[in-house]
């Protein structure tokens, strides 16, 4: 064994001793290596509001959905959420993904996202959700409870997240392998949602979306004091 593999063995037993031996250990995710360079687009329109189109490669979205099903959250159609809270209870495939987000935070253009990759730990908190064709999301806010700085990872179906100020809606599309990142107004002004108003179906610059399940990841991390709006 090399220097070099016996250090990735000793971290490796390390993280288990502390946050247990994953279920998904044997198809965990691992982030890729080039992530920190991902490039980071601003949607104009929403202060705040941060995109990598291109956050995950086709093979790495696989291995990520293969850990999440080898956790057997969704056994049963009528479970379509599991909620992790405590950053020893997220899973080690969970706990690469935050860093992996947190190092492209740390190059981003934006000095607020760098700002956020010196907190520590960078999420604490997960949802995993699985939608149905025609699922959406109701229009809100995230609870005060949790820090500045959301992030969520969108995998399989494509589709449209509407953020919403008053009367003015902003469409972004969240394609396969995407990374969000709601930070000051858009994450406590706008509210977002997945519109399904119109009989389950969303387009995209006149072009009806093929839309299948849809998983999604975000991660959070909750105040250790109530936020000063």
């Amino acid at each position: 064994m090399s220097k070099d593999e016996d250090d990735e063995y000793e971290q490796q037993a390390i993280l288990e001793q502390v946050f247990g031996h994953s279920s998904s250990s044997d198809s965990s995710f691992d982030s890729d290596s080039d992530n920190c360079y991902s490039k980071w687009e601003r949607i104009e329109k929403v202060k705040g509001l941060w995109i990598v189109r291109n956050f995950l490669s086709s093979h790495k979205q696989s291995r990520l959905l293969s850990s999440i099903a080898s956790e057997n959250w969704f056994t049963q159609p009528s479970i379509n959420q599991s909620m992790r809270f405590g950053y020893q209870n997220l899973p080690r495939w969970a706990i690469k993904l935050s860093d992996s987000i947190c190092q492209s935070c740390s190059s981003s253009p934006s000095p607020f996202l760098q700002n956020l990759s010196m907190r520590y730990p960078f999420f604490d908190q997960m949802i995993t959700n699985v939608y149905q064709p025609g699922e959406g999301i109701c229009p809100h806010v995230d609870l005060l409870k949790f820090e500045d700085g959301i992030a969520i990872v969108s995998l399989e179906s494509s589709c449209v997240m509407d953020f919403t100020l008053g009367d003015e809606t902003v469409p972004v599309l969240l394609e396969p392998g995407s990374l969000v990142m709601m930070y000051g107004e858009a994450r406590y002004v706008w509210k977002h949602e997945i519109n399904r108003k119109d009989a389950g179906f969303q387009s995209w610059k006149g072009q009806l979306l093929d839309q299948t399940t849809r998983t999604s990841i975000t991660l959070r991390k909750l105040c250790s004091s109530p936020p000063s709006i």
